[in-house]
């Protein structure tokens, strides 16, 4: 067999894998949810918790005129009453939420949100409200799953507000559409100018031969789109994270391609002789030993490595929750949100399969856990050095898959950064700014400034002594009178100066689960 077959077919292998889509679905309906936006809003006396990692500060009001925001005032002193005359003052017409003893943080940004999919029988309003339930203002949809053109047809609704959803950055699958495998550098460059003129925000690569890969993220950098990778295995031995970076890559997902790099006794991963990639339970099983072949915490090549990719301004992704099964998987499917929130499709989806992407319970057990502990050990060790020493970190789901639920699964990620060892506020930065710097969205988005959009999270408890409070189900709590309560969820999403109440967008989602029930007798089980 010649070259040239051998990479025609590996063009036809490297477009099916690229081309994974969970087919198209029904567009999301015409909002009929939230208030706003206001010609003039204020919402006053909350505590302000920014994404810059600075220290709360309040009580201030914050004024919002349409969907910018116009000032931010301090208005008083913890523990004191606010005085009217330090108030900004009202105008006739203003919308005015009284909201003292409230915390109030910037929009959070999912990096890694796929918009459901017709395999998961989940629809995209439901998607975007559990979303928005959770605080999630903004979302990377990394492949565009559900085609290019429906993506960008919802961004441009979701920018207008006349869709109840987050704000959408679309990241097309790199091969995505092609009408032949993109088996040339000519090829890759080609496809990479016409996914720019049909409007992407950016591309997400799994993988290719190394002078296709070089070819197409350069072409991506001179165009001025960003992208994602995720290093899938089919050839992360040629092209690792460091061969992407160097490339023009701007952020990595997952943590595939990562300790390929960090390799210093071998060039392939340790698979077993009888290891096939399509089998899963094979892929992930051996992934979460996959950390400890590589070189150890702070020895020279793990450092060399790391500074590498600080000096490259490279931005990493890890979407710790979306393996986080992988460790307690018993954890992850009685999560107690999954009766209530999750569809019965979805679920099924859930479950044990040979078919289904990330369903590869065959026969999961203790040694697994046990390892995937360890590979998480590892892993987060690399990211919370990475971030002290300046790097950047985002939040990222990936939900939909490995039984995390969409908004769910995000406030699980962060509280995974917080167990990798971030300051509480060093999470939100993750959630909040970091999020925008990887996205060019900075001048816009990710803090409370005068000047950018009004995208707000809000909610009644300090998330920053409980991240469990951003959960949409709250968390419990003995109360003074020594009674257990349930407290937390998101109270308001505030998106564009328009103001959704949260726990109303969960009641949406509980009854379209309710509704695909259809009244039989239903029980999340893994049978």
């Amino acid at each position: 067999m010649n070259k040239l077959t051998i990479r025609s077919l590996f063009g036809l292998l490297f477009l099916l894998i690229t081309s994974f889509s969970f087919a198209q679905i029904e567009d999301a309906p015409e909002r009929s949810e939230g208030e706003g936006p206001f010609e003039r809003l204020i919402i006053r006396g909350v505590t302000l918790i920014n994404g810059n990692g600075a220290p709360p500060t309040g009580p201030v009001d914050i004024i919002v005129e349409q969907n910018i925001i116009k000032g931010i005032y301090n208005v008083g002193y913890p523990g004191l009453p606010i005085r009217e005359q330090d108030r900004p003052k009202a105008r006739p017409g203003d919308k005015e939420y009284d909201l003292e003893g409230m915390y109030l943080l910037p929009g959070f940004i999912d990096m890694h949100g796929h918009i459901g999919g017709r395999a998961q029988g989940t629809p995209s309003e439901y998607v975007f409200k559990l979303w928005l339930a959770h605080g999630i203002t903004t979302i990377r949809d990394p492949s565009a799953g559900n085609g290019l053109e429906w993506v960008l047809k919802h961004k441009e609704k979701s920018n207008k507000n006349t869709i109840t959803a987050p704000r959408i950055f679309a990241y097309t699958g790199f091969g995505q559409g092609a009408k032949e495998p993109i088996s040339s550098p000519e090829l890759a460059r080609k496809w990479v100018q016409q996914n720019a003129a049909n409007g992407a925000d950016g591309i997400k690569f799994f993988g290719a031969a190394p002078d296709i890969m070089q070819a197409a993220l350069e072409e991506n950098k001179r165009l001025g789109l960003r992208s994602a990778m995720h290093h899938a295995q089919m050839d992360v031995t040629r092209w690792n994270v460091l061969n992407s970076a160097r490339a023009g890559l701007t952020s990595m997902e997952h943590w595939y391609g990562l300790p390929e790099a960090l390799f210093t006794d071998r060039k392939v991963q340790n698979y077993s002789l009888d290891y096939n990639y399509r089998n899963e339970q094979d892929r992930f099983g051996e992934a979460g030993r996959l950390w400890k072949q590589a070189a150890k915490p702070y020895s020279g090549h793990w450092n060399k490595v790391m500074n590498e990719l600080l000096e490259l301004d490279f931005t990493l992704d890890p979407t710790f929750n979306i393996y986080d099964a992988n460790r307690d998987l018993m954890r992850a499917y009685s999560a107690e949100w999954h009766q209530t929130y999750t569809l019965p499709s979805l679920w099924d989806f859930y479950k044990p399969s040979r078919r289904s992407h990330g369903s590869y319970w065959f026969y999961w057990g203790t040694e697994e856990e046990v390892a995937w502990k360890e590979n998480y050990r590892l892993w987060m060790t690399f990211i919370n050095e990475y971030k002290n020493r300046g790097g950047r970190v985002t939040a990222g789901s990936d939900s939909g898959f490995i039984f995390q639920l969409y908004g769910f699964g995000f406030i699980r990620e962060l509280e995974l950064l917080r167990e990798a060892g971030f300051h509480p506020l060093e999470v939100i930065m993750s959630a909040t700014l970091n999020g925008a710097e990887a996205l060019g969205a900075d001048d816009m988005l990710g803090t409370v400034e005068v000047g950018k959009y009004a995208d707000f999270v809000i909610l009644e408890e300090n998330p920053l002594q409980n991240l469990k409070t951003l959960y949409g189900t709250g968390t419990l709590k003995l109360n003074d009178n020594n009674e257990i309560a349930r407290v937390g969820g998101v109270k308001y999403t505030v998106k564009d100066g328009i103001v959704y109440d949260a726990k109303k967008l969960l009641e949406d989602v509980k009854r379209m689960v309710d509704e695909k029930k259809n009244g039989m007798s239903f029980k999340m089980t893994t049978k």
